[in-house]
């Protein structure tokens, strides 16, 4: 028999909020995180929006030689690691190290050193590219900076399937500790690409939303809905073997009870038209979970904003949930906080515990209009409501889906 997960710790930083309360007060209030990008000049560019992350400093949350050899990436994982390790209570001392893992995703790395040291072997040849640029720039150094901050000894790793990998993530360390590699994951995804580069490449893409109303840039499921706005930031949380946590005292937020993945093989940017890889993700989550898909009442959407997207989504879910789809109550936390790639799948996992919580339902905020097609309920209004199951769903380019169940904690 499989052990069980729960969730004990949880850390966050992001457009609204760089902790957990704040974030959550945002969520609650409605709060958008959307305003002028002011990293670097975009009088040339099409896009003029994202969702930036404020008044970060790095040395806050760990020494400044550590944050020197981190790109913003890196930083947002550590700090939102530290605050869900001091979260959870968990002393590191009286752990196996090599219990604990890491499980901490970023979609892309750092454009930033990529831009950078581009630039300098462009002007001043390749002896002055920096020595550590291949260990600040690439994805997994996420997982491996938060392994090093904390004595994390176990399975260490960095799942990269783009806009999913937050999820998958979660996922995966929810799968380790079921099977007994861990007692502990420290799960989550980070991203921080609001560079040039990466304006440019979503904006030529035509993924990203070029409204200048910032509140009406991020419009998920919205009639009037003109793509995603670019996030970041990163989320975090600490999962655990029930016993082991119930041993050492821990506070439990909620259980991770199903897990679910599929592909859909068909394009690379564009979900499958019919939902079925998004459909099947989600029918393999609630079925690892052993519930009924009736008892599932609320879905946390991908939801980005984007055509295409919204579109499918709505498709699969009324695919995996037949008639049941109409009774779901869903909702985007895209529209508040744009889309953190590889970072949106944890930090959407974190709103869905402290709405399981707090029986609370946010409104995808800004949604007015209904689409044709696109007709189910979006949580126009946020809803004091009863929530048991919270289904998360995260999809990815290159035809990556993922969906997490997680459910209210009882003995």
């Amino acid at each position: 028999m499989s052990r069980r997960v729960v969730v004990t710790g949880m850390g966050a930083i992001t457009p609204i909020g760089n902790d957990v309360d704040s974030f959550w007060q945002g969520i609650r209030e409605g709060r958008i995180g959307f305003g002028e990008i002011t990293h670097f000049d975009t009088t040339d560019y099409k896009c003029h929006i994202a969702a930036e992350v404020k008044d970060f400093d790095a040395k806050n949350y760990m020494d400044f030689k550590s944050a020197k050899r981190m790109e913003p990436f890196s930083q947002y994982a550590v700090a939102a690691a530290k605050e869900a390790l001091e979260d959870s209570g968990l002393v590191m001392d009286a752990e196996d190290p090599y219990m604990v893992g890491c499980a901490i995703s970023s979609g892309i790395g750092s454009l930033q050193a990529i831009e950078r040291e581009h630039k300098k072997l462009l002007e001043k040849g390749p002896g002055r590219v920096n020595p550590i640029f291949v260990p600040l720039m690439i994805s997994n150094m996420a997982a491996g900076n938060v392994s090093i901050q904390f004595g994390l000894k176990g399975k260490s790793i960095n799942v990269v399937t783009a806009c999913a990998s937050g999820t998958n993530s979660i996922g995966e360390a929810f799968r380790t500790i079921q099977y007994g590699d861990a007692d502990v994951m420290v799960a989550g995804g980070t991203e921080g690409c609001i560079t040039p580069v990466g304006v440019a490449g979503f904006t030529a893409l035509t993924a990203l939303s070029t409204e200048t109303d910032p509140t009406k840039a991020s419009l998920p499921f919205d009639k009037n809905r003109s793509g995603f706005v670019m996030g970041e930031g990163a989320g975090v949380v600490v999962l655990e073997e029930l016993e082991h946590a119930k041993k050492r005292g821990a506070k439990i937020y909620a259980e991770v009870v199903g897990y679910g993945c599929s592909s859909d093989a068909y394009h690379i940017t564009s979900p499958a038209e019919d939902g079925s890889g998004a459909a099947r993700a989600m029918t393999n989550a609630v079925a690892d979970a052993g519930v009924a898909a009736e008892e599932v009442t609320y879905i946390n959407a991908h939801g980005t904003g984007t055509h295409h997207n919204d579109l499918f989504e709505t498709r699969a879910i009324k695919l995996a949930f037949g008639e049941h789809a109409k009774d779901l109550k869903i909702n985007s936390t895209k529209s508040m906080i744009g889309h953190l790639l590889g970072a949106a799948g944890a930090v959407e996992f974190i709103t869905c515990v402290k709405e399981i919580q707090e029986n609370f339902l946010h409104a995808t905020v800004g949604y007015t209009t209904p689409d044709e097609e696109i007709d189910l309920d979006y949580c126009k209004e946020a809803v004091e409501t009863e929530v048991t199951y919270a289904l998360s769903n995260s999809l990815g380019f290159g035809g990556h889906n993922a969906s997490i169940l997680v459910k209210k904690y009882a003995e």
